[in-house]
């Protein structure tokens, strides 16, 4: 797989797929598809460039993740709330990421090594910024459909936490519901990045699956920890919606 004229011509046909899909079915998100795809040019473009450097010294290579951390907690932030409170997401993105990347350094199931790290790192985080978003959305949007019944729990004498996660306790499952199916069907509906990096890599089809299932359930560790911290925060209060009048479309 080259980055020649057909693969330029491949990326601008999908994308214009999905931009006409959107139009065509009024989801809203046609010019947000496009621009997604722009920036993932860009992004990957300028990444690229980087990466040479950064994957040579450790100290870029930190500096990489915490870029990194810090993207993915404004993306999940502004998902959820315009409100500053919204940062709160990175303290859920980082309770999933550092224990996983722990595991897997100190067992050497990943090399410590800047190129095996930055790959690794970015995944893990990626799957914890989905998951945060998720369930941080599902859980603020429950608290407000379901007021009447967190009005209950507090009349019958819970507090406010107890009540509130009596509420939104499902938002934990419903964010992880991406991360189970695909952990549950690999191989047999889809075979995912890692997959076919290793194997167009190796040539290995056992390094491949290997590689994969580290990260299948690297992630899935990672998720479930983002979204009960995400959760816990809703609860708790400190990460809370807009003002009806403030709200901006997802």
């Amino acid at each position: 797989m080259g980055a020649g004229w057909p693969t330029v011509l491949a990326v601008v046909a999908l994308t214009a797929i999905a931009a006409l899909a959107a139009r065509v079915g009024g989801t809203g998100t046609a010019r947000m598809s496009v621009w997604a795809a722009v920036r993932a040019v860009v992004q990957l473009a300028v990444v690229a460039g980087v990466i040479v450097f950064v994957v040579r010294h450790w100290w870029a290579t930190a500096a990489f993740v915490v870029v990194m951390l810090a993207a993915a907690t404004v993306t999940s932030a502004r998902r959820m709330t315009r409100r500053r409170r919204g940062l709160l997401a990175g303290v859920a993105i980082l309770a999933g990421t550092a224990p996983v990347l722990a595991v897997v350094l100190a067992t050497g199931a990943v090399p410590l090594t800047g190129v095996a790290v930055v790959p690794v790192a970015g995944i893990v985080i990626g799957g914890a910024m989905t998951a945060t978003s998720l369930a941080g959305r599902r859980a603020l949007a429950q608290l407000t459909d379901r007021h009447g019944e967190y009005e209950a729990a507090l009349a019958l004498g819970l507090l406010p936490r107890d009540a509130a996660v009596l509420v939104i306790r499902s938002a934990a499952h419903d964010a992880l519901v991406p991360a189970l199916d695909q952990t549950r069907t690999v191989g047999l509906v889809t075979l995912p990045g890692a997959f076919v990096g290793v194997l167009l890599g190796s040539g290995d089809p056992v390094r491949a699956a290997v590689a994969q299932i580290l990260v299948l359930v690297g992630l899935l560790a990672a998720e479930t920890v983002a979204a009960l911290v995400t959760v816990e925060l809703v609860a708790r209060q400190r990460i809370v919606r807009d003002p009806p009048h403030d709200r901006a479309p997802a």
